[in-house]
């Protein structure tokens, strides 16, 4: 892992591996799980769209999306390999449409605070300990045939699926931000600003504030990533499918509860 830039190239792809591009001016990345033969299985808000909030914000991440050719890719398009084929946003894309022409980078896992806090921008690495390759390609191809939770910007993207491939971890708790790295940096940078401004009272000096921010954002980072939280549960990915995104999970106590169809209650815990 670099510590300034994850940027890898393609001969050093291995199945199983969670790869990320960023695109027009660094406004976000988006993230997948690489098969192998060349093949991409990644989360979208559907019909091509990478991301979208239904806000005023889709413009700015809209206008940062990377143009798509008009004329269709020969890989993705052939019989083995469908792009147009999506399971709520879940699509198999070529390496080469994945990336829309930006570079290749790989997120880590498992690195020590000390490189996590370097990283000055999230969705890029995790303290998180990845799953066997075999684990996440599975993982991944089950949910391509049946299907990811429903989109959401902030609680589950294309990073947050990505993660849960390669870890089996999900947020149990409802009503707060998901495992994505790239969200908790959006919503750590202000929440920095607001909860350092009282330390204007302890130093007037400007590099002072300015040091007390980057500490609060780095330390909201670190508190929130998810190898660290403790509102995470390990969920299988026949379990995820066939309660969660239909609404029959329910988190009690750190525990995903899944109700069976019979009286008896299955759950998993953490």
């Amino acid at each position: 892992m670099g510590l300034l830039s994850n940027r890898i190239g393609k001969e050093s792809l291995k199945a199983g591996d969670h790869i990320y591009s960023w695109r027009a001016a660094w406004v976000y990345a988006h993230h997948g799980i690489y098969v192998g033969d060349d093949k991409v299985i990644h989360f979208t808000r559907g019909r091509d769209q990478e991301v979208g909030t239904g806000t005023v914000i889709d413009i700015l991440l809209v206008s940062s999306a990377p143009k798509r050719s008009d004329t269709p890719c020969l890989v993705c398009t052939n019989e083995d390999n469908d792009a147009s084929m999506e399971t709520n946003g879940v699509v198999s894309s070529c390496l080469n449409c994945f990336l829309a022409g930006g570079a290749l980078y790989r997120f880590d896992y498992a690195v020590n605070p000390a490189l996590f806090l370097a990283k000055a921008r999230g969705g890029t690495c995790t303290l998180a300990t990845s799953d066997p390759d075999e684990a996440v390609v599975r993982r991944a191809k089950y949910l391509l045939s049946n299907g990811f939770r429903c989109y959401n910007l902030f609680k589950s993207n294309c990073e947050d699926f990505a993660i849960y491939c390669k870890t089996g971890l999900l947020v149990a708790e409802r009503g707060v931000v998901g495992q994505s790295g790239q969200a908790i940096s959006i919503i750590g940078g202000p929440l920095a600003a607001v909860i350092s401004t009282p330390f204007r009272l302890v130093t007037t000096n400007i590099y002072g504030m300015a040091v007390m921010a980057v500490g609060v954002y780095c330390a909201s980072r670190y508190a929130a990533d998810i190898g660290n939280r403790r509102d995470v549960v390990k969920v299988e990915v026949e379990d995820l499918t066939a309660g969660l995104a239909s609404g029959r999970i329910r988190a009690v106590e750190n525990q995903l509860v899944v109700p069976a169809e019979s009286p008896a209650v299955t759950t998993v815990a953490a």
